[in-house]
């Protein structure tokens, strides 16, 4: 190995690394890569940028930009009646949820497929009393398992295309992954839709309740001079009420000393934690009161519900400085949240990915904060079109290029017009949209690949497949697709399937070239073993939403993704057999 190749090595080791800590942020870890790469020597200086203009990445981009329009259209809203009145059993709902769910996500990224059908599986939840558990799992998983069938389904797929027609000067056409991923997704959904009914078959506190669907909050209330509570001390609060104290505050200090002597009085201020049906009763008897909303009742006066996103600017602040609601009149009525440590008083709670605010104040202003801070709500709140009729719209105009896609123009053409199409009528307005992308995943995926490209070009992935044909088979192309599969399904947990797609394709590339075999099988294998994550919360986006919303435990994924993975690893192994060797 040559001190440049050995240089590269240790750079890739070494964000991969800091990519799984998730200590710093994506973006700040891909561009000082980029540059260090460059003060290394494995790439010049016009190619430091050359990811920018990348086809790859402008895809991503108006793929971004299309998910937003048709996130507005309200189109699946009318869906829940129809599940509800349609009389399936809760096996048909989940199943029909996550088919749903995987069929969007064939045509758009992950999260946002993730994102539009949330709020019609929560729904579906507090409806038909499913277990909150038991749908919002195989609605993440089956995002995934959608990526798997198209070429615009994740940027996995794309960026093995994109590896693929640099070698041999032509790219997977729209539906070549759907050889391989259709049955994997058809196959995994029906299996994750199975595994939760058993593993979370006890009922959660979302079904308890006929409309509000119930989970763990943090809420600081007023005692009133009447209420229930006054002369209870602390300690009795968990049995005589069902919520738990973490704070007692008195003429804006705090209570201190045993919870059995600490006994409440008129006029404190109460932190606790409950569900949130136990704090909407306590509310409707007057045991416990907010504080009065800083601009009254207003006339479209609202509720609601929103998720704390990845890319939030909201993430490690604390609810004391989120300017965003506070200068618009809206307030943080409650919290729930992943962290088990409560300090404090609620404005110094600090927010972290997966949390859920409830939100309250005008429903304008919600949304526009929502947008800015770029978190999703779970109910919809955006404005509706001029015409009730205008909802289908953007999906025909998506679908036009999809079809023209298809039929062999380049995607990032086709796209171009999709984005142009709905901006002439006003679906999309492009300078709102470009402030509300995911900059971080698209820095960080343009920033990976020269470096990425490097791995071929300096012969790293030349001298990692000879070392490995010393220890595998790989002359076989079962052996060496195998290998390059497991390879993807092990990163995967730990780093963004884009940037393991971009490691392993020049590897792969290069155990078919020393094989002599045809290349498109082992890139099948990088892009579907990268889109196959189930064993953590981590690993993807939607995982890590999915274990705040549904209430899972680390373990959960372990126990319910393990067959998923399994399942898939073993399919696509035959499936590449079949369709590509």
């Amino acid at each position: 190995m040559t001190l440049e190749q050995a240089a590269l090595l240790i750079l890739l080791m070494a964000m991969l690394f800091l990519f799984s800590l998730d200590r710093l942020r994506m973006e700040i870890v891909a561009i000082s890569g980029l540059l260090a790469g460059y003060l290394l020597g494995l790439y010049p200086a016009d190619g430091i940028f050359a990811g920018f203009a990348s086809p790859v990445v402008i895809t991503v981009v108006e793929v971004l930009l299309i998910v937003q329009a048709l996130a507005r259209t309200k189109f699946f809203d009318s869906l829940a009646q129809r599940f509800v009145a349609s009389d399936l059993s809760h096996f048909g709902v989940i199943a029909g949820v996550s088919a749903l769910t995987g069929f969007i996500s064939i045509f758009m990224n992950n999260i946002g497929a993730f994102a539009i059908t949330l709020p019609l599986a929560l729904r579906l939840s507090t409806l038909m009393r499913i277990p909150r558990r038991q749908v919002v799992m195989p609605i993440s998983f089956a995002a995934l398992l959608g990526g798997l069938v198209s070429l615009i389904g994740t940027p996995a797929n794309l960026l093995v295309s994109d590896a693929l027609e640099r070698a041999t000067g032509k790219g997977f056409r729209f539906f070549d992954f759907a050889y391989v991923g259709l049955p994997i997704a058809i196959i995994g959904i029906f299996l994750i839709t199975l595994i939760v009914q058993h593993l979370f078959s006890e009922p959660d506190e979302a079904t308890e309740a006929p409309v509000p669907a119930a989970r763990r909050i943090v809420v600081e209330r007023n005692i009133p001079e009447h209420s229930p509570l006054v002369g209870a001390t602390l300690a009795e609060c968990p049995e005589r009420f069902g919520i738990q104290p973490h704070a007692l505050i008195r003429d804006r200090t705090f209570v201190f000393g045993p919870l059995e002597q600490s006994v409440i009085q008129p006029g404190d201020i109460l932190l606790a934690q409950g569900a949130d049906s136990i704090f909407a009763d306590l509310a409707a008897s007057q045991a416990l009161v907010p504080e009065a909303h800083p601009h009254g009742l207003q006339p479209d006066f609202a509720s609601i519900e929103a998720v704390v996103m990845p890319e939030s600017t909201l993430v490690g602040s604390r609810i004391a400085t989120l300017e965003v609601f506070r200068h618009r009149g809206v307030t943080i009525s409650a919290l729930s949240m992943r962290s088990p440590r409560i300090e404090g008083r609620f404005a110094d709670l600090q927010l972290s990915i997966g949390d859920i605010l409830i939100l309250e104040g005008p429903k304008a202003a919600i949304t526009e904060a929502l947008e800015e801070c770029e978190c999703l709500p779970l109910a919809s709140t955006a404005p509706s079109f001029a015409s009730a009729g205008a909802s289908w719209r953007p999906f025909a105009i998506f679908a036009c290029g999809v079809t023209v896609s298809a039929f062999g123009l380049r995607p990032d053409i086709a796209l171009a017009f999709v984005v142009l199409a709905l901006a002439v009528p006003s679906y999309l307005n492009i300078r709102h949209a470009m402030a509300d992308l995911n900059w971080p995943i698209i820095i960080m995926l343009a920033a990976m690949i020269p470096i990425g490209q490097a791995v071929a070009t300096t012969g790293m992935a030349e001298a990692i497949a000879a070392w490995l044909s010393l220890v595998f088979p790989i002359g076989n192309p079962v052996w060496g697709i195998a290998l390059v599969l497991f390879l993807a399904m092990a990163l995967t947990p730990f780093v963004n399937n884009a940037t393991v797609a971009i490691v392993l394709a020049p590897i792969a590339l290069e155990f078919a070239r020393a094989g002599q075999h045809a290349p498109q099988a082992y890139l099948i294998a990088v892009a579907a073993g990268a889109s196959q994550d189930f064993l953590t919360p981590f690993g993807h986006h939607n995982n890590t939403l999915s274990m705040s919303i549904g209430s899972y435990r680390f373990s959960d994924f372990l126990r319910a993704g393990w067959p998923l993975a399994l399942a898939g690893y073993i399919m696509t192994l035959i499936l590449i057999a079949l369709f590509w060797l």
